[in-house]
């Protein structure tokens, strides 16, 4: 049920305004305190005043009382002097007033309907016993006041027992009346309608504060949303500011940082798109040249011909390469879902890969280690990772000096394993470090052509790793060779 109102105030756009719900709020705030404030006065009136009434009537009543004694109006009810007065006290409080004997019958009833009937309650009872009793019935609107009538001389004389005094001070009557509110829930109704006025010309002045507070706060997140159009928009492409609040600059931070990061790879993206055009120009470049060279002599010896059409095959093969290497970066470039897991042997993958190395290295008499601290079985895409360990390897063997050595060593923890692929190539320099990852970077650009490669491997080294949430480490010193340290959870992340 609480799922599918949510569902409903979602559909509800005004609702999920930031400065509706900021509007309603203030409103709230305005309003429940007024009308919690209303309610609290006009209740607290209502209780004072029926309290100052019932404290009015006791003390006539006790008055009454002591009348009634002095005129001994219990054994005799003709007395004109009481009579007058208990007339005068119910035309006075628009009650009733009974007057109740020690054996609970009614002998005097102001309204005349209840005389010589029997009255036995609760609050009669506990009036004979000296307890005088009040009851309000808001519903009605009336109170209920019950007063012992006690003859306060005390007949002892002065060595009487206390039970003699407790009996002779026991009520002989008591005082039934009930008196009426009218007046009391008249002058509350008129209060009640000035408060609600009041409470209304208040309203008027919360809605219109509120409708302001609003505004003037989402005011700083409007004006984000106008920049960010803004540079949407193609207006603008520096970074915004917007401090008013920490929430804004805040968001202001992520979209700045979000933007420089669009910007370097929109830098990126036009770098790659010139070197992918550089690369794939330069075999056709020279297929080009080749071919018209042979195209403008007449008669071509085989062997000139030969070489050429050799010149030529390997431009293509060249091209080929590239688009091959485009093609595995772009599908790198997928999301990890893509990867096909399974539970791989490692230190037979990578006996695989250096059988298929060995050859190439031989050429070049470069030795290859390989050094394995433990048997290692991991979660991975095995052609994936083959492409990216084969890379490593791979460079190792080219940017290698002559007669010189490759070492792999794999090695794992609990949670890891690891492939270091060292060479006493080369190296690294330092400033080349950090761009060796990036797509088409070569070191040695004058000797890139000679040693072969499309500048992507990597690039796509990189990328395979990070989609197994390893992470990949280079240490390299210019004319010492270079250590590559992968890392890679043994159990793959879900």
């Amino acid at each position: 049920m609480v799922a599918k109102w949510k569902a409903f105030l979602g559909k509800i756009k005004i609702l999920r305004s930031l400065k509706a719900r900021l509007f309603f709020i203030i409103l709230l705030a305005g309003i429940i305190p007024s009308t919690g404030m209303r309610y609290a006065i006009l209740q607290s009136y209502e209780d004072r005043s029926i309290n100052v009434r019932i404290a009015d009537v006791q003390n006539q009543f006790k008055i009454l009382a002591n009348h009634l004694i002095i005129y001994g109006y219990l054994h005799d009810t003709s007395s004109e002097v009481v009579n007058s007065e208990l007339d005068q006290l119910s035309n006075l409080y628009d009650g009733r007033v009974l007057i109740i004997d020690k054996n609970f019958k009614v002998i005097k009833d102001t309204y005349g309907i209840s005389e010589g009937k029997t009255v036995i309650s609760e609050e009669v009872i506990m009036c004979f016993k000296g307890t005088s009793t009040t009851n309000y019935d808001r519903k009605n609107g009336y109170i209920e006041i019950t007063t012992p009538i006690v003859d306060t001389v005390v007949s002892a004389g002065a060595g009487a027992k206390p039970e003699e005094t407790e009996e002779a001070n026991l009520a002989e009557g008591v005082i039934l009346s009930s008196v009426s509110t009218n007046t009391i829930m008249t002058t509350l109704d008129i209060l009640n309608r000035r408060a609600l006025i009041a409470e209304l010309i208040a309203l008027v002045f919360i809605v219109a504060i509120a409708f302001a507070l609003a505004k003037l706060l989402t005011a700083p997140f409007e004006r984000v949303t106008q920049a960010i159009n803004d540079v949407k928009a193609g207006f603008t492409d520096e970074q915004i500011s917007v401090n008013d609040y920490v929430e804004t600059e805040h968001i202001v931070d992520a979209f700045n940082q979000l933007l420089g990061r669009m910007k370097v790879l929109d830098d990126s993206r036009q770098e790659f798109v010139s070197n992918v055009s550089h690369e794939l120009k330069t075999p056709l470049t020279s297929m080009k040249v080749l071919a018209d060279s042979l195209l403008m002599q007449e008669e071509v010896p085989a062997e000139l011909y030969k070489e050429f059409m050799t010149d030529i095959a390997n431009e293509i093969e060249r091209e080929n390469k590239i688009i091959n290497d485009l093609l595995s970066l772009v599908k790198m470039d997928k999301k990890a879902a893509d990867l096909n897991v399974t539970s791989v042997d490692v230190n037979e993958l990578l006996e695989l890969i250096l059988k298929r190395l060995r050859p190439i290295a031989r050429r070049k008499e470069i030795e290859i280690i390989f050094e394995s601290i433990r048997p290692v079985t991991a979660e991975v895409d095995e052609v994936k990772l083959t492409l990216a360990l084969s890379n490593l390897v791979e460079n190792a063997i080219k940017y290698n000096n002559p007669s010189g050595w490759v070492k792999v060593t794999l090695d794992a923890d609990h949670q890891f394993f690891s492939v270091e692929v060292a060479d006493s190539g080369i190296g690294i320099p330092e400033e080349a470090q950090e761009h060796i990852y990036e797509r088409f970077y070569r070191v040695d650009k004058s000797h890139s052509r000679e040693i072969g490669g499309t500048g992507l491997g990597l690039a796509i080294t990189r990328s395979v790793i990070l989609m197994h949430r390893g992470s990949i480490k280079v240490m390299s010193e210019e004319g010492k060779g270079t250590v590559f340290n992968v890392k890679i959870p043994l159990i793959h992340p879900v």
